[in-house]
């Protein structure tokens, strides 16, 4: 069996190693039965060093035990075969899911918004913007399932490679941007209706939408120069930013994307739902069904930014920091594995985007609903 040592998913070098099970059972079989009679507990046959415990007072703690290389390649081991696992089952799936729900329904809502629900209001105008952003990023994602289906014989080149990584920053990052847009836009026809009346207008909602866009390119822009495409033992690579060689840079510009891009327009949400649900909940708003509304958006919005934003920013920035500080270790490498885990679920903003196109009302529903109906007859009078 070939054992290998030090695989980070698809992204690090693979390097063969030795079954670490023979030896491993001859080193334990020599273990005391009891730590009060650790001392020398015999040879590591590979290194024919002895193996040495010293008791730490009463408290019955084994201290400077030197590990035998076939413990070491044990670990090494079980570390492959669930990177192994996570690149080759876990991220093809989840990837694919996301695709095979997301695309057919981020074109139904494109349909709706464009074909169905005339005249256009601000928030149709800023939803669907928000569905072009996703489905830029769903059609990149059959390339991406290819990469680590033929990641042992050949993936995809540099320009795939940045493309990939690129529209997924950028759905990423707009898609936060255009909820932020969206909850501003909420906050000043609810809060502030009477001082604010020209923001019903269009016009505020298409720039508002042209600067979004602008202000997410400029932000993910430097993540494609720090795209990293390598051939280790000559299978090609596409990495994620965070492995990029330009660590010092790296970790800033990761700093300055977590802050402004992603924390600043968190906290822009919630005080804006903070001030909504404190203004419908008195006066005339307070048994009014927009309550409701607001609160469902309120939800799936917080729900999207709690499971799929937050977690990915919090382990992209530990993944790089154990990068600076803890290099090699088994804290980076474990760090690395959670974080890719979690990029997938990064991706899954696409679903609760899929509810907040329902639940933000502007008879989306009703559309939708109509639509289906029609097909349904359709189908039947043609059977």
């Amino acid at each position: 069996m070939i054992c290998y040592e030090s695989l980070e998913v698809h992204e690090e070098e693979v390097t063969a190693g030795r079954h670490p099970q023979p030896e491993l059972q001859q080193v334990t079989s020599k273990y005391p039965q009891s730590l009060d009679q650790a001392g020398t507990f015999g040879t590591d046959s590979h290194n024919n060093q002895p193996i040495r415990g010293i008791m730490n007072g009463s408290t019955n703690e084994l201290e400077n035990l030197t590990l035998p290389s076939g413990l070491e390649e044990c670990m090494n081991c079980t570390e492959f075969e669930v990177n192994y696992i996570v690149k080759e089952y876990y991220l093809p799936a989840m990837y694919s899911i996301i695709f095979l729900v997301g695309f057919p329904g981020n074109i139904i809502a494109i349909f709706m918004y464009t074909v169905k629900m005339r005249p256009w209001r601000s928030s149709i105008i800023i939803m669907l913007n928000l569905a072009i952003a996703d489905l830029l990023y769903l059609v990149s994602l059959p390339f991406l399932v290819y990469n680590y289906a033929r990641e042992g014989s050949g993936t995809l080149g540099n320009f795939l490679c940045n493309f990939v990584r690129l529209v997924f920053h950028l759905n990423l990052y707009g898609s936060i941007l255009f909820l932020a847009c969206f909850s501003i836009f909420r906050f000043i026809v609810i809060v502030h209706p009477m001082h604010f009346t020209a923001i019903h207008r269009k016009r505020w909602a298409k720039i508002a939408c042209v600067a979004v866009w602008g202000v997410a390119l400029i932000e993910v822009i430097p993540v494609g120069a720090m795209f990293t495409s390598r051939e280790p033992h000559s299978i090609a690579s596409c990495l994620d930013f965070s492995s990029s060689n330009e660590l010092y840079a790296l970790r800033w510009y990761n700093w300055l994307l977590t802050v402004l891009a992603f924390a600043l327009p968190l906290l822009i949400v919630t005080l804006c739902y903070s001030r909504i649900i404190c203004t419908l909940s008195k006066g005339q708003y307070a048994n009014d069904i927009a309550k409701k509304k607001v609160c469902r958006l309120v939800v799936i919005i917080l729900i999207v930014f709690n499971v799929c934003y937050v977690p990915f920013h919090i382990l992209r920035l530990l993944r790089i920091e154990t990068r600076v500080t803890a290099p090699g270790t088994y804290i980076e490498k474990h760090i690395f594995t959670v974080y890719i885990i979690f990029r997938p679920i990064a991706a899954l903003n696409i679903f609760g985007n899929l509810f907040l196109y329902a639940a933000a009302g502007d008879n989306f529903q009703q559309a939708f609903m109509s639509v289906l109906r029609g097909s349904i007859s359709t189908y039947m009078h043609q059977a």
